[in-house]
């Protein structure tokens, strides 16, 4: 257990503050968010060419370092290293909330198992701005955030999703839209959802109706930007239709073992599972797995 005090703590000085940079829009630029750039050690970047621009504008000439998808492992540990040595690393992604759908979850999380202290700022956020946008239920949501490309396990995502009764929020990129969009109407039927489209930017677009007026819009459309999907949770009706429904029911058997295996599962373990589950013979089981793969 640790418990951080953020500003009280002057002895601590080597600290990682995540700081929110514009989705489209300068102005949404924070004066804080400004000072904590100029004021740190370094700013650990995304992409450091796109930072630099952001950096010029605002007159920031703090030393950026990449820090992304690829070299998280190595640059992580360098960048812990410093905030160990007392040094303050700034951390940003090329657009809204860093460790949102973002490497910099995986530093925040070696940090805090470290006990290093981790200072979040507000600030722009996609998925959120579009919630607040849509119209569609805010009491209660899930951010879901990118999903597989595969068209299988895509339907896999949806599936486990088909019962909650939040608003569902999804990361997109433009030419995957069509085939999310349809493969949610599949699953979870005609719902209302919403499409928040190029935010805060000159070609703002937020697209409301219900899943298959969406699907229609989409059909001939070349769609750019990122997209945000939201989708209305579950109804009661819903909800009571699926209760007493095993969560694996939709699931192939073949689903059903790779389900385990995502979770940790070795595939002989997996395969003993899924016969339980199934009240089948595991030799059944197996056979099924190993003919399809």
């Amino acid at each position: 257990m640790n418990e951080q005090r953020s500003f009280m703590d002057k002895e601590a000085a080597g600290k990682i503050t995540l700081v929110p940079t514009p989705i489209g829009n300068l102005d949404d630029m924070t004066y804080r968010a400004v000072k904590t750039l100029q004021e740190a050690d370094v700013i650990a970047a995304e992409d450091t060419r796109h930072t630099k621009k952001l950096c010029h504008v605002f007159e920031i000439a703090t030393p950026l370092v990449s820090y992304h998808e690829h070299n998280k492992r190595s640059r992580g540990e360098e960048l812990l290293a410093r905030v160990r040595s007392g040094e303050h690393v700034a951390v940003v992604s090329d657009a809204g909330m860093p460790a949102v759908s973002d490497p910099g979850a995986e530093l925040v999380y070696a940090a805090k198992a470290e006990g290093l202290p981790v200072i979040a700022l507000p600030g722009a956020n996609a998925a959120l701005t579009s919630l607040i946008a849509s119209g569609l239920p805010t009491d209660s949501f899930t951010f879901i955030g990118f999903v597989d490309r595969k068209k299988k396990k895509r339907k896999q995502v949806l599936t486990s999703w088909q019962a909650v009764p939040s608003t569902l929020l999804f990361y997109e990129s433009p030419h995957r839209l069509k085939e999310m969009l349809e493969a949610s109407l599949e699953v979870l039927g005609d719902r209302r959802a919403a499409i928040g489209r190029e935010l805060t930017k000159q070609y703002e677009t937020i697209i409301t109706g219900t899943l298959a007026e969406l699907v229609n819009w989409a059909e001939d459309l070349e769609i750019k930007g990122e997209c945000v999907l939201l989708i209305e949770g579950a109804s009661e009706e819903e909800q009571e239709a699926a209760e007493g429904t095993a969560w694996w029911e939709p699931l192939s058997v073949v689903e059903h073992v790779e389900k385990y295996i995502e979770a940790g599962e070795k595939s002989k373990q997996a395969i003993k599972l899924t016969a339980i589950d199934r009240d089948l013979p595991k030799r059944d089981v197996y056979q099924a797995y190993h003919i399809e793969k």
